[in-house]
């Protein structure tokens, strides 16, 4: 079973994508340590990074999700991807917590504020197959990656921009194991491809667990 957290931001877009695969059985959010134990796969939602963190340390959601995050397949979208990361910079006055897990480094809203949000067509390893067959990727206050601090981090995706002062080719998707993180939103768009390659991430994760009993 997949689920969502469902302490802040648009987590609903993410069950409703769920829903239609095949695959999932049931796509529920998750507002307790209880449901979250009962559930295979976790996704992190789009929202307000320092929002999330403060409702689920108020819930006592932190330690149980970092535990989580260390051992089950999960997916950050945007803030999602923000607290999936080790490091983060252009945080709030007084920093923020993070979950953690992903060995990376992200720039928070990058891009700017929510006038600047953006769609743009780009290219993403194991969903796109061609340059003529791009993934529609909505940005809305976008974090970025700045540096990837581990060799087992594999970049999914880049955006060619030059607002961006890190690099004209910014890191927007990564996969590292179990975990995904991307700094758009696909629960945005009718392209359900990032949803149905998690499920993938997923099911493989579940059968190598089996394997090993």
């Amino acid at each position: 079973m997949i689920s969502k957290v469902a302490l802040q931001g648009a987590f609903l877009e993410h069950i409703h994508i769920l829903q239609r695969i095949p695959q999932v059985s049931r796509a529920v959010p998750v507002r307790n340590i209880e449901q979250l134990n009962s559930i295979d796969a976790l996704i992190i939602p789009g929202g307000e990074s320092t929002a999330i963190a403060l409702v689920a340390e108020r819930s006592g959601l932190i330690e149980p999700l970092r535990e989580f995050v260390r051992s089950k397949p999960t997916w950050g979208t945007c803030a999602g991807m923000i607290l999936l990361a080790n490091k983060a910079n252009k945080t709030k006055k007084g920093g923020q917590s993070l979950i953690g897990g992903l060995d990376i480094t992200v720039n928070r809203n990058e891009f700017g504020s929510q006038i600047n949000s953006f769609e743009s067509a780009i290219q993403i390893q194991h969903i796109t197959t061609s340059s003529s067959d791009l993934f529609p990727a909505v940005f809305i206050r976008a974090p970025i990656i700045s540096s990837i601090n581990s060799p087992d981090v594999a970049v999914l995706a880049r955006l060619q921009c030059n607002t961006v002062e890190t690099d004209v080719s910014a890191i927007v998707a990564v996969k590292q194991g179990h975990l995904l993180a991307t700094a758009f939103h696909p629960e945005l768009t009718n392209d359900d491809r990032l949803h149905r390659f998690f499920v993938k991430v997923v099911l493989d994760f579940l059968n190598e667990k089996k394997k090993e009993l």
